[in-house]
Formats: structure tokens, sequence, C-alpha cells
């Protein structure tokens, strides 16, 4: 039974109502989530500043044990460094430079040629350091303890800004997720993790999952995220659970880059599952006609956040 694929009427209310929803939650949820990630950062930001001895000390040694500083040190120099341009700055190799950037390093480098690249990635960066936060380079001094704060809060901002989209992507799914959990608990069901060793079909009645992997795809398999998989306490005859994906948007120009991710989505999991395999959106912002009306053509229907209630049309 289709739920609001199938009802253009309701569309353009719809995409008003969510637009609204959207726009409250952010004036009065994104600054806080914005300051939290930024009071998070400086605290980071203070701690390179230790591992570094204020930035006297960017050496490869030190950047391969702690890579994750990468980011955080992109927003020390003047001006900041998108990663690309740091890579291409700095001749280092790009596979190497992303790793880092996750957290990591790339331990199937040979030990000469990382050595080189980070010489060249710590060389770079010292070169292009911003004087003017840390002004205890250019004299060449120790750095006090206000201004090594202030200069912690300056990068921790500078880096929040080039993440902000992220920061409230990531507090908007947390926030959808748990509203989805608390109606689904609410109506007796329970979250029970499926392995992804067993069959999907032998998921438990009346349970839910969170952030779980569904593997599909034909003719090669594929492990796809799914944000939210449901058996409900009845399971349909085919005992493929309801797969779930939350989507926010703050403009409606990004959708419709994303829409093509959801219909690959649906075409891989009714290549392994049958054309019978529920798929939907859970929605709140920014979802124009257009979108909508593309995500209908490829059978994909929809849940608006505002009106959350549309799942009991999950057969729940």
């Amino acid at each position: 039974m289709s739920i609001n694929a199938d009802k253009p009427h309701l569309w353009k209310a719809d995409i008003a109502a969510s637009v609204d929803l959207f726009n409250t939650w952010f004036l009065e949820f994104a600054p806080r989530a914005y300051r939290e990630t930024r009071l998070q950062t400086t605290k980071q930001v203070e701690e390179l500043l230790m591992l570094t001895h204020d930035l006297t000390a960017i050496t490869p040694e030190i950047v391969k044990e702690h890579p994750g500083i990468l980011p955080m040190l992109r927003m020390a120099t003047c001006p900041p460094l998108a990663r690309d341009r740091l890579i291409g700055l700095a001749g280092a190799n790009k596979s190497l430079v992303l790793t880092m950037e996750s957290g990591r390093i790339a331990i199937r480098m040979p030990a000469t040629a990382l050595n080189e690249n980070l010489e060249r990635v710590c060389g770079t960066i010292t070169k292009m350091l911003d004087v003017d936060i840390f002004p205890w380079l250019e004299g060449k001094r120790t750095a006090g303890t206000e201004e090594r704060y202030r200069a912690s809060t300056i990068v921790a901002d500078r880096r929040c800004g080039a993440a902000s989209d992220p920061i409230i992507r990531n507090a908007q799914e947390k926030r959808q997720l748990a509203l989805i959990g608390d109606y689904l608990q609410k109506k007796g069901y329970r979250p029970k993790p499926h392995p992804v060793t067993e069959p999907l079909r032998d998921m438990t009645p009346g349970t839910y999952a969170f952030r779980m992997v569904v593997v599909a795809g034909e003719p090669y398999r594929v492990n796809i995220p799914v944000d939210v998989v449901l058996q409900p306490k009845e399971p349909s005859a085919d005992k493929i659970p309801v797969l779930i994906e939350a989507k926010s948007a703050g403009d409606f120009t990004n959708v419709n880059k994303r829409r093509k991710e959801e219909a690959t989505k649906i075409r891989q999991i009714r290549g392994a599952y049958g054309e019978e395999a529920r798929f939907v959106l859970f929605l709140c912002g920014y979802f124009d006609s257009g979108y909508l009306g593309y995500e209908a053509a490829e059978g994909i229907d929809w849940i608006w956040e505002h009106r959350i209630e549309d799942l009991e049309k999950l057969r729940l």
C-alpha cells in the first residue's frame, strides 16, 4: 500500500510543513550542536599544540603517531588549506593524505616513501603557519596560556566552519533516529541487532535495528548501510523487514544531487530480495516536488517526519 508517493495533491503542503519543521529545529538546536562540537574541537587543538610543542615541532614522527591531527593542522595555516590544496602544494600521495584525514596511516606504503611524503606535508604546513594566530612563532618565544587558548578557539572555529554541514547533518540524523526509536518502542517494539551473517528474513518479529548493514545487489553482492531495519510483529509473506532511510536537507539544491543514491539502493535491494521489498524514506527539510517525483517514479515511498504516524501504514 502506497503511503505518500501516490498523493501528489498533498506534496505542496507537506513540503511547506517539512521546511518549517527543519527551520524550527535548526534555529533552536543547530547552534547548540555547533557549539558543542566547537568546544570539543578546541580541546583537540589544545592537545595538538601540546603534541607539537606549540607548533614548533611538526615532525613526521608525530604525524605518523597521531595522523588525526592533519585536518587541524590544515586549519592552522594562512590561508587555511583545503585537503586537495595541501596534496598539490606538498606533492603528497593523495591516498596517504585521505587515509590520515580519517585518523589512520597508510601501513602498506614503503617506509621510505611514507617518510618522504610526511616530510613534504610537515614542511608545507610549517612554512604556511598563520603567525597572526600563533604570534609566539615569529617571536621565537614560549606561548602564553591565554594566547594558546585564543589560538585554539580560532583554529577550532575554522575547523568547524569547514565541517558545519556534516555537524548539522549528524545532529539531525541522531534526532530522527531517536524519534523513530521512541515511536516504535511505544508500539511495543524493541531494539535488537540482527547479525549480518544471518539471513535478513530471520530477523525477530517486533524488533528493529539502527545503522544495520544489509547484503544486497545483483549480480555482485554489496553491503548497504540502512538507517533503520524493522521487522513488523506480523512479518510480510516474504518475511523481508522494512528498510527505512532517514534523510534531512537544509536546502533544495543538494537533495537533487543525492536522489540517485536511493534509486541505486532500491534496485540493489529488490535485485536481492524481490520487487516486494519495502524501502521507504523518512524525510525532514527541503525536499521539493522534483525530488519527490523522481523518487516516486523509482518506486520509492516516504514518510514525513511531521506526520510520523504514517509509520502505521507499514502495518506495524
